[in-house]
């Protein structure tokens, strides 16, 4: 790999959108050069609601970060979250005509373009089909086939499926900023790449990250994904309810939250008084930090229960013990006050907060370590995986046949990955509506 080469994430929050670029340094570690963060607003709960807005803040956010690292954005990878997404299981095999040869590659792609062939609910669109585990005639747990000789390929697959609609608006956000859809990926998974170990995927680990508008949880076991669910909830719900309850503006329940908040009441004393100025001359509101922690507390334990029924729909009672890793708190909402304490009470479940920094070069940027920019490193690290995979499949592809046609339409075909077959269809989309 070129150490030049540039990876790019671009977060579209609720209440940020992040800019991030990365290359590998000479000890083949990736290192975050470039950082660029603006306020999101045209974005509700992971959706775009206002083009012209997020086009904006796309372009704030990019030119922060080509500032910060004085190189220029062409293509980035984008995170997709919202409402809209929903996952399922599903299995699917091939009959292979000569069970006498190895099974390839080209047999394992021929399984994931069925389910490709899926047919969905009017107006979604599949965006991940992630394979869980394989069967060879009948012999199940087999995590690589390939190599393998056997004439019934079989596979279970997570799938994850969203509205077309809005991942086209996306993808016109960013082509009307000036910049190249080079791919989209689920930000739970970008977010789990960031924080989890390898270890804890294996032991069993509930990822839970809580961004502003919704609040994203991805589970896997043995190193596998074996479910993701989005939450159309997350820390804008709690701002909003102490606005309400308090009877002041947003901006200064934000601050509230962020300075004095926290999850667990019994922390607060009664006399604790912080006090907000009044606006135009009014007199200032006192509240008591006992009476802002109980309705954080309300609106937190909604949102861990939430997530927890999730855990428990996916099969956490006869999981809970094979979820040895416990829960892994990250995003912005994960930095409230004894909010660790509480999810392990509600939940019964060991907790920790995931930093993104744990898979980088040692010498980043300081700000990189908070759970904010979780998705932005995932999606930075994805882009780095992308680029490497491609480039290993090229690779083979010239010793196998030097003289076949790479770019020939069979030759890509064959060697295009899950990601760029998605990308293509919406760039090709783009292309049509210009």
């Amino acid at each position: 790999m070129k150490n030049n080469e540039l990876f790019i994430g671009l977060d579209i929050g609720t209440t940020k959108i992040v800019a991030m670029i990365g290359h590998v340094n000479e000890y083949s570690k990736l290192k975050i050069i470039g950082l660029g963060r603006s306020e999101s607003l045209g974005v509700h709960r992971g959706v775009v609601n206002n083009i012209t807005q997020t086009i904006q803040s796309i372009q704030s956010a990019v030119n922060e970060a080509e500032k910060t690292s004085g190189y220029k954005i062409d293509k980035v990878v984008v995170g997709i979250a919202g409402q809209h997404i929903r996952s399922l299981q599903h299995s699917d095999y091939i009959t292979r005509q000569n069970s006498d040869q190895v099974i390839e590659e080209k047999d394992v792609n021929d399984v994931i373009n069925q389910v490709y062939k899926l047919v969905m609910l009017p107006g979604e669109e599949i965006i991940h089909v992630l394979p869980q585990e394989y069967k060879v005639d009948g012999q199940g747990e087999i995590k690589e086939p390939i190599g393998m000789f056997g004439g019934r390929l079989e596979a279970n697959f997570h799938v994850v499926v969203g509205q077309v609609s809005s991942i086209k608006n996306i993808a016109r956000c960013v082509k009307s900023s000036g910049i190249d859809f080079h791919g989209i990926t689920l930000e739970p998974l970008a977010s789990a790449d960031a924080v989890l170990s390898k270890e804890e995927k294996e032991a069993g680990v509930a990822l839970i990250d809580i961004g502003g508008g919704t609040t994203d949880l991805a589970i896997f076991k043995d190193g596998i994904i074996r479910h993701t669910s989005v939450i159309p909830f997350g820390g804008n719900i709690i701002t909003e309810d102490i606005k309400e309850g308090c009877s002041i503006i947003e901006k200064q329940a934000e601050l509230l939250k962020v300075k004095f908040g926290s999850a667990w009441p019994g922390e607060n004393k009664e006399n604790e008084i912080v006090s907000i100025p009044g606006l135009r001359g009014r007199e200032p509101k006192e509240i008591t930090l006992k009476n802002l922690s109980k309705i954080i507390h309300a609106r937190v334990v909604e949102i861990i229960e939430h997530v927890y029924l999730e855990i428990k729909n996916y099969g956490h009672e006869e999981q809970k013990k094979k979820l040895i890793a416990g829960i892994v708190l990250t995003g912005g909402g994960s930095q409230l006050k004894h909010l660790k304490q509480l999810v392990e009470y509600i939940t019964g479940m060991d907790t920790r907060l995931g930093s993104p920094n744990e898979h980088l070069a040692g010498n980043n940027l300081i700000e990189i370590s908070n759970p904010t920019y979780a998705t932005a490193v995932g999606l930075v690290m994805n882009a780095r995986d992308n680029y490497v995979n491609n480039d290993e499949k090229l690779e083979t592809t010239e010793v196998e046949n030097e003289t076949q046609e790479i770019d020939s339409i069979s030759g890509t075909s064959k060697q295009k990955s899950i990601f760029e077959k998605f990308t293509e269809k919406l760039k090709k989309f783009l292309e049509n509506a210009e």
